[in-house]
């Protein structure tokens, strides 16, 4: 029987929301296009939901990028899903710069009309615009530089990185408007600040971490057991909790303390170490038919 995930209490309220979405929606009239950089292993979580408010009827280009680090197949569904929706879908690993150069190519395919209907006018030479919006530490920056092919943004893994309007210029047809602002994502559920935490957008400071580890090694046990076996040296066994799962983890690596216990914390911190540097393989951690 699956066991439940332990409750977690995520203090954590990022401020200047509201400064950032007024940013925004000054300049949201001055694009053509909007493109939203999100995390291929939680698209859902890694995005702002008043995206869509705030982008309008702007066509939309969905990058999902890391896709070095998610499951290939859930990948795949993922595009599905934000091509139904009518959105221009690029995949993308922005730290090699896989997927990038199809960028220019998708934003033109999104805004097809719109150059045409600039060309019925006599507009020919006129660049496309376009807003980039990503959360915190999703790569928006790194994505940016590769498009530019130069340091055109400031990239860090600190909020607050990006500051003020700034527009760059990819070739004589394409300008990107760097986000003014910080558009952080919104919690509306424990569910969201706990994929942000794990995959890093959010630091595991911000609540306990061993509970978080735990409750990710449910998910690994329910979805990437082979993941588990191959890493820990052990199948996970069902109706275990996820400490129970992070004990015999900590058994298997030898994470002894005194007392003949083993040392969960330690578990816990290797067990989200590893998965963020991929050694746990590709895993994706959320899928579009069980979100809404």
């Amino acid at each position: 029987m699956a066991q439940p995930f332990e409750k977690l209490n995520i203090q954590w309220f990022p401020g200047h929301m509201t400064k950032a979405q007024r940013m925004i929606e000054e300049h949201m009239k001055q694009v053509d296009a909007v493109c939203e950089i999100l995390d291929a292993r939680i698209p859902m979580a890694s995005r702002n939901p008043d995206i869509d408010r705030l982008a309008g009827e702007k066509p939309r280009i969905v990058v999902l990028n890391r896709i070095d680090l998610a499951d290939p197949q859930a990948t795949a569904r993922w595009r599905a899903a934000f091509k139904a929706q009518g959105m221009t879908v690029l995949e993308t690993d922005c730290r090699s710069g896989k997927g990038v150069g199809g960028f220019a190519s998708a934003v033109r395919a999104a805004l097809k009309e719109k150059m045409e209907a600039y060309a019925a006018k006599g507009q020919v030479g006129r660049p496309m615009r376009v807003m980039v919006l990503g959360i915190p530490n999703v790569g928006k920056s790194t994505f940016i530089n590769k498009v530019a092919r130069r340091k055109a943004a400031a990239a860090g893994d600190r909020p607050g990185v990006t500051r003020g309007k700034q527009w760059i210029t990819v070739d004589s047809g394409l300008e990107l408007l760097d986000t003014p602002g910080i558009l952080w994502p919104r919690f509306d559920s424990q569910e969201v600040g706990e994929l942000l935490a794990i995959t890093g957008a959010i630091k595991a400071e911000v609540l306990d971490r061993e509970t978080l580890a735990a409750n990710f090694m449910l998910r690994l046990a329910r979805y990437y057991p082979d993941a588990v076996e191959k890493r820990y040296k052990f199948r996970p066994e069902d109706g275990k909790n996820g400490f129970e799962l992070l004990e015999t983890a900590a058994k298997k690596r030898g994470f002894l303390i005194s007392g003949g216990e083993y040392d969960i914390e330690r578990m816990a911190a290797v067990l989200l170490d590893e998965y963020r540097a991929g050694l746990l393989g590709r895993i994706t951690l959320e899928l579009p038919e069980e979100t809404t």
